[in-house]
């Protein structure tokens, strides 16, 4: 799925050579930015680390990035990994007893951390120390290793999978919102310089329209678009490179690929426009539940294409004007 705001393998190299070095040359995020701004100067004027930060929020929207930022800012290292990385607590011993003062531990889905892992974690950020048990049973002992001053950094789509201890070991929490179109142009524009290829102003706000309001995935349909310009055009983005290049890819105005498209289809054709159980959905589509609720689910919902009811899920007077389906009279007053 072209649109899907989870980081792909693909994505990986091309985030790096667009990611941004500091805070200044970060679009989008201003409150969030603001507060960073204050948060790292007042640590270096102190000639501390700065406190253990948690980013959560929508995929795709630059909780990475921000990680990256912060080190850079502090100028001092970052190591990164995941939650579903650190299998073992040896695993999460490695990677703090090779940590410096004042470096970065950026952990992404912090969420699906182990939970012998978290009891470990929690006097790391504490009180800057490993606790290893040497030996089994009767004979079985504690050693505390000091660790150097770090500053964690925690990313999560689902704030409320972690736990209330560990999340209270953050002084610092910032959620992401959604950018808006200027942003997500600024971005595209400066991604196309990176690029090295001419872009317009109607070539960007088109893309800009179709990126879910994620910069992630922005950058993804500029890629696309420059093959199609530099293939089917003479190299240049501009508004009719991009119409072509979105009616090869099935992207429609609203960056509704075809598989949100028949989402909608199914709940107004097959189910009268719902209500319908996430679950019958699924096995209409022939996804899993997860899929739908966590990947295709959210975006609709904001544009107000789909609503959520205690019985299921139903199709909006807006997504059948977007499909250009007419809208039943005998719906009036249903959705509610």
């Amino acid at each position: 799925m072209l649109t899907d705001p989870k980081e792909k393998n693909d994505d990986v190299v091309v985030d790096l050579s667009l990611r941004p070095k500091y805070l200044d040359d970060f679009t989008g995020q201003e409150k969030v930015k603001s507060n960073l701004d204050i948060s790292i100067k007042a640590a270096r004027k102190r000639e501390e680390t700065i406190e253990h930060i948690l980013f959560h929020g929508p995929s795709g929207l630059g909780k990475t990035t921000l990680a990256y930022l912060i080190a850079n800012e502090m100028d001092k290292n970052i190591k990164i990994t995941s939650g579903p990385a650190i299998e073992k607590v040896g695993d999460l011993g490695a990677i703090l007893t090779n940590m410096e003062e004042g470096d970065v531990l950026f952990i992404d889905e912090i969420h699906r951390l182990n939970k012998l892992i978290e009891e470990v974690l929690y006097p790391a950020m504490e009180d800057y120390a490993l606790d290893i048990i040497v030996g089994k049973g009767p004979s079985a002992r504690t050693i505390r290793l000091d660790l150097p001053k770090f500053t964690l950094i925690g990313a999560t789509t689902r704030i409320d999978l972690i736990s209330s201890p560990l999340l209270n070991r953050f002084g610092i929490a910032h959620r992401l919102d959604y950018y808006n179109d200027d942003e997500i142009e600024k971005i595209i524009t400066r991604s196309s310089k990176i690029f090295n290829v001419e872009i317009d102003l109607h070539g960007a706000k088109k893309i800009a329209r179709s990126s879910r309001k994620t910069p992630r995935i922005a950058n993804r349909l500029l890629k696309r678009v420059r093959d199609f310009a530099q293939i089917k055009g003479d190299g240049i983005i501009n508004e009719k490179i991009v119409d072509e290049t979105f009616e090869h890819l099935e992207i429609d105005c609203y960056g509704l690929e075809r598989a949100d498209r028949k989402i909608l289809e199914i709940i107004i054709e097959k189910f009268n426009s719902g209500p319908v159980g996430v679950s019958t959905l699924a096995a209409s589509l022939s996804e899993q539940e997860d899929t739908i609720e966590y990947v295709y689910e959210p975006y609709l919902l904001q544009l107000g294409f789909l609503i959520r009811t205690p019985r299921g899920r139903k199709a909006t007077k807006l997504a059948y004007e977007h499909l250009g389906i007419e809208w039943p009279e005998d719906e009036q007053g249903s959705l509610l």
